[in-house]
């Protein structure tokens, strides 16, 4: 009997169409995993992490800020003031006092601020710590969280200045004042410094040869310890024109204004300055690293040029001061260091907000303003005012680098890992 023959049982055949709509299919969903992969991971990126250990206060986000004096009687009240600073995107303002309407007027405004212990005050902070807490607990406390108090200066331009009883209270005044924020648990929050005029230094020029004076020394060296072991920097105030207006025949306006010129060199660095400004910062770095501070910031806590003076007074223009806070604007917003110190961004101050009309001394004094007493601006170098100006409407518009800070950093991450993903995906 023949045996039945087995058949083979064929699979099926798949169309290849089929086969290559599965490898796409499968291909472009493990593409878009990873994708979304990576993009998640940019996202993770883009955004500030927190390390352990101590944080250091910072009084400052981004390069530019503003003094905000009050010494007049024909400004507009502290309400207007907040309008004007955020229509400008000035977002660093210090102020010379603890003024309870600045601080009420600041409130829920993104501003940040840095207020001030006035020299009159410091002998009595001195005192005692309690004396500290109580003046945070009244000038500060009450204010926060709303209120973006950052910073507190204790005093004002006092080592150099003549008053020996001030110098010998400083120390103490700062030490307390930190002391009692870390009572209160605000010294991560909270920076505390003390700003200082050219008068501490002996030499500045050239910057390299620059060093504290010898009797500024025994009281800068024990507040150079303190502000080195809580990682406050070093306050200065930088000012080109009352150099340029002390010798005139000697130093080229151009040098001070950041125009062209031929600058000068620095044998000892091999460096190059192009401008004041920055040769007076640097000037601020050399005299820290020879006191043996090389690690400490400098952050300019005041820099202007009057916009009209008296007769002697050299170079104060509506002219020149339009020039040096323009090229000054421009200068910080590239967010780069200084010929010596280029990794340290260089951040500053600008004095002032208005024109002060009950300012004592020379008549420069009442003219540093960028905007005048009614809100408008004093010159263009692309602020908008409170209302219009004689000096002409804004021409330039500046992009809040300086207001915007680290934010920036993380947003150009984000749009960087955007722009790479798709890349990425149109090449696929």
């Amino acid at each position: 009997m023949a045996k039945k023959r087995k058949t083979k049982r064929q699979t099926p055949s798949v169309p290849v169409s089929l086969l290559s709509f599965h490898f796409n299919y499968c291909q472009t969903f493990m593409m878009t995993r990873l994708l979304l992969l990576l993009l998640f991971y940019c996202c993770l990126l883009s955004f500030p992490f927190h390390h352990a250990g101590p944080v250091i206060a910072e009084a400052f986000t981004g390069t530019y800020g503003i003094n905000y004096g009050r010494i007049a009687d024909n400004i507009p009240p502290p309400e207007s003031v907040v309008t004007l600073l955020k229509a400008a995107k000035i977002k660093n303002v210090k102020i010379y006092d603890s003024d309870h309407s600045v601080l009420t007027a600041f409130k829920d405004s993104g501003l940040e601020l840095t207020i001030a212990i006035p020299n009159e005050n410091v002998k009595d902070i001195s005192a005692s710590e309690t004396r500290a807490m109580d003046w945070l607990k009244e000038n500060v406390q009450p204010f926060l969280p709303n209120t973006k108090i950052r910073g507190i200066t204790v005093g004002n331009e006092i080592l150099g200045g003549g008053d020996q009883g001030l110098s010998e209270a400083l120390l103490g005044a700062i030490k307390n004042v930190y002391n009692s924020l870390k009572t209160l648990q605000l010294e991560d929050q909270i920076l505390v410094t003390s700003p200082h005029s050219q008068a501490v230094f002996g030499n500045s020029y050239p910057p390299s040869s620059c060093t504290f004076s010898e009797n500024v020394m025994v009281y800068m060296k024990p507040i150079l310890e303190f502000f080195s072991s809580i990682g406050s920097p070093f306050y200065v105030n930088v000012y080109p024109f009352i150099a340029y207006k002390s010798d005139p025949e000697h130093i080229d306006v151009n040098y001070a204004l950041f125009k062209s010129n031929p600058g000068i060199y620095d044998a000892k660095t091999n460096l190059h300055y192009d401008n004041m400004f920055e040769a007076q910062v640097d000037a601020a770095y050399a005299a820290l690293e020879a006191a043996g501070y090389s690690d400490m910031e400098v952050v300019v806590s005041e820099t202007g040029w009057a916009s009209a003076g008296d007769a002697s007074e050299a170079g104060a223009s509506v002219e020149n001061a339009r020039t040096y806070n323009f090229n000054l604007k421009k200068r910080l917003f590239k967010r780069k260091g200084t010929p010596l110190r280029p990794k340290k961004v260089l951040k500053a101050y600008i004095f002032a907000l208005f024109n002060e009309n009950l300012k004592w001394g020379p008549s420069s004094e009442k003219h540093y303003g960028l905007f005048n007493a009614d809100g408008s601006i004093s010159y263009n170098i692309g602020f908008t005012g409170l209302r219009p100006s004689s000096a002409g409407s804004s021409f330039l518009s500046f992009k809040d680098i300086g207001a915007e800070g680290r934010s920036m950093a993380y947003v150009k991450t984000l749009v960087s890992c955007i722009a790479l993903l798709s890349a990425v995906f149109l090449t696929t």
